[in-house]
């Protein structure tokens, strides 16, 4: 599952530097990071991130986690869930919360943003049929707004409900009451997120290592 044996910094790494934007320095770092949470296996599972604590009390710590073990995320177009990933999967999900360099062209920069929103796409669009579902969306709702504990179950669905219509509307315009709205697909979340700056907010700490520092 992809595992790398070599050490960070040695030319058996050119590939993932070239492939993820990261240096053999920042690959170091991550190879010391995936041995501490793997407890010096060669692979990752998802009991390995239950035990991390920054992600315990995260709202869509559920997501995070199953990012790392969809295949849409391995820069592979593949399909489907894997039971568990070595180094490479690793560094390629981890490469998603880089923020983008300072010395990025604009249309390097543009192509970071699309792939980063992707990855956020993928982690809503959870059966993998192109379309973030009222359902779908519904459950990332419920998740965040029941997690304040200020709010019952219900309440929280109905906000989930009122908040795809307006979706709805922004995406496709003016609805007829007979209408059904199937969800978003990515073009529309593209859309929906247009002014939004994405790029320096999808940051994820854990272990004491911080995204932001993997930044050259």
């Amino acid at each position: 599952m992809g595992a790398l044996q070599s050490s960070p910094g040695r030319p058996e790494y050119s590939d993932l530097a070239e492939k993820t934007g990261f240096s053999f320095e920042q690959i170091g770092v991550l190879h010391k990071r995936f041995k501490q949470l793997s407890h010096n296996e060669e692979t990752l599972r998802r009991d390995h991130f239950n035990e991390i604590d920054d992600l315990a009390f995260n709202p869509i710590r559920a997501q995070i986690i199953e990012a790392f073990f969809d295949r849409r995320n391995f820069h592979q177009n593949g399909e489907g869930k894997v039971q568990e990933i070595g180094f490479e999967e690793f560094v390629v999900v981890m490469s998603h919360f880089r923020p983008p360099s300072a010395h990025m062209t604009e249309e390097q920069r543009g192509k970071t943003r699309r792939e980063k929103l992707r990855f956020l796409f993928n982690m809503h669009d959870t059966d993998n049929d192109g379309i973030i579902t009222l359902e779908e969306y519904r459950h990332v709702v419920e998740e965040l707004l029941s997690r304040s504990g200020t709010l019952e179950k219900e309440t929280a669905k109905c906000i989930a409900d009122a908040a795809m219509l307006e979706v709805a509307s922004i995406s496709v315009g003016h609805m007829e009451p007979d209408e059904f709205y199937e969800g978003i697909t990515f073009e529309h979340f593209l859309k929906l997120l247009e002014r939004f700056e994405i790029e320096s907010r999808m940051i994820i700490r854990f272990l004491n290592m911080d995204t932001t520092t993997l930044c050259k």
